[in-house]
């Protein structure tokens, strides 16, 4: 089983990430079940804009690309600013649009099979929107989300310490984030493309 995390922080290595920090936690439980995992922080990267698989000379997009088609698992990892997803975190999900348009050879989307899961921080509230907007887009593209296959963190309203600043909080947020793991580790090890029928197509014979 192979999981990719995608870490969406705005912060460029090597600074520190509350993000990737969290997402360690769901990781080592990933690991722990015997999943192979990667974790890319994508603002390291020259990801371009567009919604096609492959925007040119010098796009990194589709190396990221070929790791999603490789994984049984992709976990979205973002942070929370003015309370939505990081501007990187919705670039990610813009470049997966091109995903409506691939299909495996029997004509199944090529996200059918793939488990999906969300990890959240910042010092302000968002999670919630965060986690059903994300889960929207990638269910569109034909990922299936495990039971609560997400966790986040935050201090409440108003600026705060970050996550990796403090342990307020950290037994919920860890908690929650293996127990993602681990449901998302048992959904991928049962879940096949062939679970699904093919889609109609809409084309006229």
């Amino acid at each position: 089983m192979k999981a990719l995390v995608l870490n969406c922080t705005l912060k460029p290595s090597p600074e520190t990430s509350s993000t990737e920090a969290l997402a360690q936690v769901v990781i080592d439980e990933l690991e722990k079940g015997g999943a192979e995992v990667e974790m890319v922080r994508l603002v390291d990267l020259n990801i371009k804009p567009g919604v096609k698989t492959d925007q040119g000379a010098d796009d990194d997009w589709p190396a990221v690309h070929e790791k999603i088609m490789a994984a049984n698992i992709v976990v979205f990892a973002t942070p929370t600013w003015v309370g939505q997803m990081s501007s990187v975190c919705m670039r990610a999900l813009e470049r997966m649009d091109a995903l409506f348009e691939e299909t495996d050879d029997s004509g199944r989307p090529v996200a059918f099979g793939k488990v999906g899961g969300i990890v959240i921080t910042g010092n302000e509230d968002g999670a919630h929107h965060i986690v059903a907007t994300v889960s929207q887009a990638l269910i569109d593209m034909g990922f299936t989300m495990a039971a609560q296959s997400w966790t986040y963190w935050h201090l409440g309203p108003g600026p705060g310490p970050d996550y990796v600043e403090t342990d307020e909080g950290h037994d919920y947020s860890d908690r929650v984030g293996r127990n993602a793991a681990r449901n998302m580790a048992a959904l991928a090890k049962v879940l096949k493309p062939d679970t699904y029928p093919v889609p109609e197509s809409g084309e006229q014979d």
